[in-house]
């Protein structure tokens, strides 16, 4: 007798998938995807400096102190591949990391929102960040991050806005949900769903993650194996 044919992961993501094969077939290709891998090889200050259209993208952008390195450190199984900053808001630049010789590029973006740096999201990702958003065709998705323990801010709507404005699809990842208590966590969830419901460009489903626990990790990697494929 002939072994059954592999499920085929939807091209949609896990918002796609129609019964728990697809999904398992999914989240097994998000484990293989960065069970290969990833590493720096790039950083960009500059528009006419980024690296050549190659791959699909993803990137990775929120308030300062969202946990974006730590998430991106979780996501690739890598304690130092992004460096958590004791300086909030001190990153200026895009970094690029390669994933899978290629399959598959994440970008990290500079935090916003951060009153030290800047007095408004539009003054820290003037010039080069709006540009890239707005000009990358190989960039296919924006994560747009919230930690589950703050409120939402003004430069979180002005994030939406601008997203909105770039013509880029996005999906809201929750971090640090292992630090707050359900009810809290169901509030965030119901207030961001409202946000974001009556954008276009924003995906249907909203990804909850802890970068100490690992809820949501291999979700996460499923969505951008997705991507990748």
């Amino acid at each position: 007798m002939n072994a059954p044919s592999p499920v085929a992961p939807p091209a949609g993501g896990l918002a796609e998938a129609v019964d728990d094969e697809q999904r398992e077939a999914l989240i097994e290709a998000g484990r293989l995807l960065f069970a290969r891998p990833c590493t720096f090889f790039y950083a960009s200050q500059a528009i006419n400096q980024l690296p050549p259209l190659a791959g699909p993208e993803v990137a990775f952008c929120g308030r300062s102190n969202v946990g974006k390195s730590s998430l991106l450190n979780a996501l690739t199984g890598q304690k130092a591949l992004a460096r958590v900053s004791v300086t909030p808001g001190r990153t200026r630049q895009l970094n690029f990391f390669r994933c899978d010789e290629g399959q598959l590029t994440l970008v990290d973006m500079p935090g916003y929102g951060y009153a030290k740096a800047s007095k408004t999201l539009k003054e820290d990702w003037q010039g080069l960040m709006f540009d890239f958003l707005r000009g990358r065709p190989t960039l296919r998705r924006v994560l747009l991050l919230m930690d589950a323990r703050v409120e939402i801010k003004p430069a979180d709507r002005a994030a939406i806005e601008l997203l909105s404005d770039a013509a880029v699809a996005f999906q809201i990842c929750i971090t640090k949900v292992d630090d707050v208590k359900k009810p809290q966590l169901e509030k965030r969830i119901r207030e961001l769903e409202a946000l974001v419901k009556k954008r276009t460009a924003a995906h249907p489903l909203m990804l909850v993650t802890s970068s100490e626990t690992g809820q949501g990790i291999p979700e996460l990697r499923a969505e951008l194996a997705a991507l990748a494929g």
